[in-house]
């Protein structure tokens, strides 16, 4: 039917919290004075879809202007490239193929669908800041970061350390879940040692991949890849929160130090 059961979120106020779907009818004690109410979510789209398209795009989009500039910037594009506009192209390569082999063989996901309109808009935020940051540190008028080298080779071993310690914590989620179930466990380090950011946070994925971005930013100087990394860590924050917040709800004994994405602070 039209109200297939990835498209129904029930609920038993009509503007309360979605049911789990491990929630049985029969312990809900419904009687003539309680309703059960099925909200529309509208068409629904598989995560992995979305994930290995908004991810995929962000490669294209950046690599047009870092490899075709003739494209984008004419005559211009005879100048030659900074070092830094090699490493940049190599890491944001890196970690864009990095997130497309996570979704197709790390994540396990919790729901199999989400709303089809998410594709547009997920895709729209990556492709669009991939493109503006791509023409800009590809730009033949790009000047290299002030401390050179330094700052260049510095940064770049920053951004890749994240990045590990991203996939680290990835690995260590997804340990907690065993496949095919919806099992929810309170994450705490392992035998791994860039998985410590649990004793501080309860996301430290979100650290990590703000780590990274900021990073990125210091290594090339450029202010779009900055204002990617603002908007990524807002995003990121607010869903590290409600995470947080879920947590504590759930976990009794959650440990109580913990803050959300940033140690000590947030």
């Amino acid at each position: 039917s039209r109200l297939y059961p990835e498209r129904q979120s029930l609920r038993l106020e009509s503007r309360g919290k979605a049911l789990s779907d491990d929630v049985k009818l029969n312990t809900l004690t419904l009687n003539k004075q309680r309703i059960l109410y099925c909200k529309d979510l509208g068409p629904q789209i598989g995560w992995k879809t979305v994930f290995l398209c908004e991810y995929f795009g962000p490669l294209v989009c950046y690599l047009i202007s870092y490899s075709r500039p003739a494209l984008l910037y004419g005559s211009k594009a005879s100048t030659p490239m900074h070092d830094v506009v090699h490493l940049a192209a190599l890491c944001w390569s890196f970690h864009y193929l990095k997130r497309l082999y996570e979704t197709l063989f790390v994540h396990r996901f919790s729901h199999s669908t989400m709303p089809i309109m998410n594709l547009f808009k997920n895709c729209g935020y990556y492709w669009g800041f991939a493109f503006y940051i791509g023409y800009y540190v590809n730009h033949p008028l790009y000047t290299s970061p002030y401390f050179g080298k330094v700052q260049i080779y510095t940064c770049l071993a920053g951004f890749l350390l994240s990045e590990i310690g991203n996939y680290s914590i990835h690995i260590a989620l997804r340990d907690l879940r065993p496949p095919g179930s919806t099992e929810r466990k309170i994450p705490m380090p392992t035998s791994n040692p860039l998985t410590f950011l649990f004793r501080y946070v309860s996301c430290p994925n979100y650290s990590y991949e703000v780590y990274s971005w900021a990073f990125f930013t210091l290594m090339t100087q450029c202010l779009p890849a900055g204002l990617f990394a603002v908007a990524g860590f807002y995003q990121m924050a607010v869903w590290a929160l409600g995470k947080h917040r879920n947590y504590k709800k759930e976990f009794p004994k959650y440990p109580k130090g913990r803050k959300a994405i940033i140690p000590f602070l947030i």
